[in-house]
């Protein structure tokens, strides 16, 4: 015939059971602030770099774009005037590229706007992300 564990052997018992789940869950809310925490930084880094980059490579992209045109509107008003503006004027909108190569990577007036606007929606995103992550800490 078993007797059980006098009351005071239960209460320690009882303490040691409660501070080691205690400890543990402390470890866990630790490890899980730390990887929140990591995960915050970086959606905060890409938003940030984004947030930079996005309007940069958007007025680039527009000013490429509208380069030539504005070039050939001056050269049109000023063939009326001079014929060799008119052919300096000619030489100087066709010398403006379509399109860049640097590094291997072909940059063009449209893909910069494009990667501006994707910039934002990455910055938007981010934010988002942030926003979550620090609930979660």
């Amino acid at each position: 015939m078993e007797f059980p564990p006098p009351p005071a052997a239960q209460r320690l018992l009882t303490s040691r059971d409660a501070n080691r789940a205690d400890a543990t869950a402390r470890q866990w809310a630790i490890l899980r602030t730390g990887i929140w925490s990591v995960c915050y930084f970086a959606f905060y880094l890409a938003q940030q770099i984004a947030e930079i980059l996005a309007p940069l490579l958007l007025v680039i992209g527009l000013g490429w774009a509208a380069l030539p045109t504005i070039v050939r509107a001056v050269t049109t008003s000023a063939a009326n005037a001079d014929p060799q503006a008119r052919d300096v004027m000619s030489h100087v909108v066709a010398a403006i590229p379509s399109q860049l190569t640097v590094a291997g990577h072909v940059l063009t007036p449209t893909g910069l706007i494009l990667d501006g606007f994707l910039l934002m929606g990455l910055a938007a995103l981010g934010a988002t992300l942030s926003a979550i992550s620090a609930r979660n800490m």
